[in-house]
């Protein structure tokens, strides 16, 4: 029973957001009498909440840096304005369009970046200041109008499908999900074994079983439920390889152990040899880009481009990144984690949607998450370091 206590109390920070994920699930489930698992609300929810899952992944980063990025919703509006001027105003072709606007994209948050790390510009400052900038921006770009609609082809990232039905069953759903249940497997047994390698300390074989059922009954659902459906949204495709990499980066890059380092303690990361500057840089900049895939996703999606587009994504950004496990101090968090906590706030909304419940008592119990995700934080220290 001790060991038991142990191992659940070193790992509460990482598993505590999918457990409560799950429990979140299985409620909404109930109160809505099943309408949350039914197949088109599961697509739907995906997509409800790509733009914000895209986000998440580079606001993860800025968090554990230490730092939060404001202008991200007003980047989201500018960059969406952006594609009217450029497909729907001067006939861009689709492909041209998405790049130069994420171009764009990589240069806002190269903007960021130089003001933070050259001219020392404190990254609230500089990121509020670019919230109002390119607010401004998007409504001058539109004049105050709403733009579109927007070619298949570039509604396509957004809302369209990758299928092939075999009788009423959308096959690629099921071999995505089979692969996905596979990749996770091999990959616990990979990092136990390379754990032992260096000798490290190894969790029982019992939890990555119990680990592995539950990612695996938690993917065959989804694969079950899009399978019903449509088949799988590309957008889903494109947030899959997103995490993937992103992952990659953070946990097996020089890079990635160096925003670690700089969010952990940044004096002795200095002494240590990182180049700082060169680290607040980079994810500044990569914020940007990322904001601006969300940008185009959103407008995608609606089919419009509106000056009012994106209000508020910031803190939904930051709050989905406290809630999946980032440390308000920096130096903790994963993108998975920012992804978890993303889909809590996605199922909270659906669900109380679904339960017809008004938008002011959403916006508390929100609030009230996002402040107990924090106490959580605060717990996990002092259980950690205890």
């Amino acid at each position: 029973m001790k060991g038991i206590r142990q191992l659940v109390g070193g790992n509460i920070r990482q598993y505590g957001m999918i457990i409560a994920l799950g429990f979140i699930v299985i409620f909404f489930q109930i109160m809505t009498k099943g309408v949350l698992f039914n197949p088109m609300n599961v697509t739907n929810l995906i997509m409800q909440n790509s733009h914000i899952l895209v986000m998440a992944i580079g606001m993860m980063l800025v968090i554990i840096t230490g730092y939060v990025d404001l202008s991200i919703g007003s980047v989201v509006a500018a960059t969406g304005a952006l594609t009217a001027i450029l497909i729907f105003d001067n006939g861009v072709p689709v492909i041209w369009g998405i790049l130069l606007v994420l171009i764009v994209g990589i240069l806002i948050g190269s903007w960021h970046g130089l003001f933070i790390s050259v001219l020392k510009i404190p990254p609230f400052i500089t990121t509020l200041a670019g919230m109002l900038i390119f607010r401004g921006v998007c409504q001058v770009i539109l004049r105050g109008q709403s733009k579109g609609p927007y070619p298949i082809a570039f509604q396509t990232m957004a809302i369209g499908f990758i299928s092939y039905n075999i009788g009423e069953r959308d096959i690629v759903s099921l071999l995505l999900g089979a692969a996905a249940i596979i990749a996770i497997t091999f990959f616990e047994i990979r990092n136990r074994k390379s754990k032992r390698k260096y000798n490290l300390e190894v969790t029982p074989v019992y939890f990555s079983i119990i680990k592995i059922a539950m990612f695996g009954l938690l993917i065959g659902f989804f694969a079950n439920a899009l399978s019903s459906y449509h088949g799988v949204p590309v957008i889903l495709c494109i947030l899959v390889g997103l995490v993937g990499i992103y992952s990659f980066i953070m946990n097996n890059t020089i890079v990635g152990r160096h925003i670690y380092a700089v969010g952990g303690n940044q004096p002795a990361a200095k002494l240590s040899g990182i180049n700082v500057a060169k680290i607040q840089f980079i994810v500044f900049t990569n914020m940007g880009l990322l904001a601006a895939l969300a940008g185009m996703i959103v407008v995608g999606r609606l089919n419009t481009a509106t000056p009012r587009a994106g209000d508020g994504y910031e803190l939904d950004a930051i709050a989905a990144c406290y809630i999946g496990g980032a440390s308000t101090a920096g130096g903790i968090g994963t993108v998975v984690g920012g992804i978890v906590g993303a889909m809590v706030m996605g199922v909270m909304n659906n669900g109380m949607s679904i339960m017809g419940l008004p938008i002011d008592w959403q916006r508390i119990i929100k609030g009230l998450v996002l402040l107990g995700a924090v106490c959580f934080d605060i717990y996990a220290k002092k259980k950690s370091s205890n």
